[in-house]
């Protein structure tokens, strides 16, 4: 049975009076079928209203500029954005602190003005609409709870100021309450409940006003590790069933991977890349990608393209189709394999077991850091730190090492 049948269920009345010849059984059975009628109507209502939630989000040359009151000093946190969110989907908008995706989702909530271009949901242009007209949802990391309302308070409180009749309110707010999994803890109040019960108390009365979009601005910062991962599988759970556009922020790769159809990488208010988060993470556009996904980071090694040949500390590892200039050579943690004929030689500076792998630090003579090789534990259980090593790569990349344009 799926979430919604179960909800619906909820809806039901249990009993039945007893069957019977009169009059007034008749009318009984009559009003109790026509009630029980009302209540699966009311929640095949709101489902099929959730279901027609998602819509395109197209943001057209956003741009945002502050300007400093003193010294009328210019900031551009959003810096002629183009992004098209597919209608229905589940996208990360990731990068580190001020890259300008929180400032993005304010722009697309109405709460920040834009200097310049367009913001679409569907074919309406909602750029100059206050954010009470666009249809939206949004949920902040500190949840913003009123600490004197009761969970069921705080979820109705939008359908109070939209002026929705009690009876609907309740009706919705209980829905969406199961739909979130805290339909008995209706009664109680923000400061009685977890971190993760709160977080849900936000997501709920975001969604009880059935927005066109939902958007989260880093919903899980405030949480254990524990918690956040549990939430991030809500979260996911959530937007499947209910089918509306999320665009979700964060600053950490591995929430933005695990549960988003397609991830949006920012830099300095520029977009870098956008497509599904494991194509992201296989084909990096550039450096500043590769390095930004990854646990742990990628390899960056430095080297030089000369007469058709990738050359790291004087030993030739590939021949390419390159000019002659300075690169940074990227691999991957999981992409070394060892091998006693490998092309790349190293020292073991520290050995990590994490059961049935090892992860090995190693250093390149003359090279200027150490990097990182996550390899077999069975390959190496003859091998000590200051042993030499030999390593073969199944993959890599090719960086610029000024601009960090991906050139292999």
């Amino acid at each position: 049975m799926g979430i919604f049948d179960k909800i619906k269920e909820k809806f039901k009345k249990k009993e039945k009076p007893q069957a019977g010849d009169s009059k007034e059984v008749k009318e009984k059975d009559l009003a109790l079928e026509s009630t029980k009628e009302e209540a699966v109507f009311d929640t095949e209502t709101i489902k099929k209203d959730m279901k027609n939630m998602g819509v395109e989000i197209r943001l057209e040359g956003l741009t945002k500029e502050f300007v400093e009151k003193k010294t009328n000093r210019i900031t551009v946190a959003v810096d002629n954005f183009d992004v098209t969110i597919p209608a229905g989907k589940l996208v990360g908008l990731l990068g580190p602190s001020g890259c300008g995706k929180s400032t993005t989702l304010y722009m697309i909530s109405g709460l920040h003005q834009p200097t310049a271009g367009r913001i679409y949901f569907g074919d309406d242009d909602v750029t100059n609409l206050p954010p009470e007209k666009r249809g939206i949802g949004l949920v902040f990391q500190n949840y913003s709870l009123y600490p004197h309302m009761t969970v069921k308070q705080n979820i109705m409180f939008p359908l109070e100021n939209m002026k929705v009749p009690k009876e609907e309110a309740e009706k919705r707010a209980q829905y969406m309450a199961e739909l979130v999994q805290i339909g008995d803890l209706m009664n109680r109040k923000p400061n009685q409940l977890s971190g993760g019960q709160q977080q849900r108390v936000a997501i709920a009365r975001a969604l009880v006003k059935m927005p066109r979009v939902l958007l989260l601005d880093e919903p899980l910062s405030n949480l254990d590790a524990r918690l956040r991962m549990q939430m991030r599988e809500e979260i996911r759970r959530i937007q499947r069933e209910t089918g509306i556009t999320t665009i979700f922020v964060t600053h950490d790769q591995e929430e933005a991977m695990s549960i988003s159809d397609e991830i949006v990488v920012m830099k300095d208010g520029v977009l870098h890349q956008k497509d599904k988060p494991q194509h992201v993470y296989n084909e990096p556009v550039d450096e500043f990608v590769a390095k930004f996904l990854g646990n742990p980071p990628i390899n960056i090694i430095e080297g030089k393209i000369e007469d058709g040949k990738l050359i790291v500390n004087g030993k030739v590892l590939e021949k390419v189709k390159l000019e002659d200039q300075p690169i940074h050579l990227g691999i991957r943690a999981e992409f070394f394999q060892v091998d006693p004929k490998g092309r790349l030689e190293a020292e073991i500076e520290f050995l990590e077991h994490i059961g049935r792998d090892t992860m090995v630090i190693a250093s390149i003579e003359d090279a200027s850091k150490t990097f990182k090789a996550l390899v077999s534990a069975q390959t190496i259980k003859d091998l000590e730190v200051g042993h030499k090593i030999r390593f073969n790569y199944s993959s890599y990349f090719v960086f610029n090492a000024e601009t960090g344009e991906r050139l292999i």
